[in-house]
């Protein structure tokens, strides 16, 4: 038996079982020494260059709709493993790292803030630098704790815990700082240009996220990042829908853009001086 990779997600590497099993190939799941880490074993070492070629695919996006057919074709709801709720708390946490907890606290913290004090009493001491607060350095990031409404701070929390854990687990704390604080003053000065300091959200910083680890995923899968291909095109989507005004909605579309453009910049940039490396 030939040990071929260990996966934090259990229903994930049974995707991956099962259609490899569609390709004639038998992989064996064992319950690993971590807490929801499984191990994938392979009985016929003339197929593992097969194999890994295979997880490369699988791991750049683990969602497609294959894995999801192989499972249905042939997949078994009895297996020795116990799985365990991926929504509790516990795993969440275990699952993100220290600056994804403190980032969605302090927007929740400032969301609150807001509905108390009001947004006008908020944005005095948060919105972004005016041409007498420019030594106010905390205004060059504080914008990205600003959210105007629930489905605003529910939608960029949901996507910025995705993204940032993945950059703070798979790579580390300190990368998740460089994108967090370069995409949000590149993001709000290119944000500041169309609607002075009258914006915020997080969603700068969650666009250059979801650059960065998509161009990740897709020139080094070993450092296990990955974006569904669906949810860049949504990403896409939601750019245009921001540009055209489609439905009348206050979107900030320069700090969209500009934070996709700076994640795609540096995503690019670590990749090839890891490669040249």
């Amino acid at each position: 038996m030939i040990h071929v990779t260990s996966i934090s997600n259990p229903r994930l590497a049974q995707a991956f079982i099962d259609y490899m099993t569609t390709q004639g190939i038998h992989l064996t799941m064992r319950p690993a020494n971590e807490p929801h880490v499984v191990e994938l074993w392979l009985e016929d070492k003339s197929q593992l260059n097969f194999v890994e070629q295979e997880l490369n695919k699988f791991v750049r996006d683990p969602l497609n709709e294959r894995y999801q057919a192989a499972s249905w074709q042939t997949g078994k709801s009895n297996t020795p493993l116990q799985y365990h709720n991926n929504l509790s708390w516990n795993t969440l946490k275990s699952q993100s790292g220290p600056l994804t907890i403190a980032i969605t606290a302090l927007c929740i913290l400032v969301y609150l803030w807001m509905q108390f004090a009001g947004i006008n009493e908020v944005m005095r001491w948060l919105a972004w630098p005016n041409n007498e607060q420019h030594l106010e350095l905390w205004r060059w990031i504080s914008p990205i704790f600003l959210h105007f409404s629930l489905l605003h701070i529910l939608f960029n929390l949901v996507l910025w815990w995705y993204f940032g854990s993945q950059v703070e687990k798979n790579i580390n704390t300190a990368k998740l700082i460089e994108i967090t604080i370069v995409s949000a003053l590149f993001s709000g000065w290119a944000q500041s240009l169309f609607s002075g300091s009258h914006f915020g959200g997080l969603s700068g910083v969650v666009y250059a996220l979801i650059g960065y680890v998509w161009l990740t995923g897709e020139m080094s899968p070993g450092k296990g990042v990955s974006a569904p291909r669906g949810l860049i095109a949504i990403s896409v989507i939601w750019l245009f829908v921001g540009y055209f005004n489609m439905f009348s909605l206050n979107i900030a579309n320069a700090a969209h853009f500009s934070g996709l453009i700076i994640g795609l910049l540096m995503g690019l940039w670590d990749n090839l001086r890891k490669q040249k490396n």
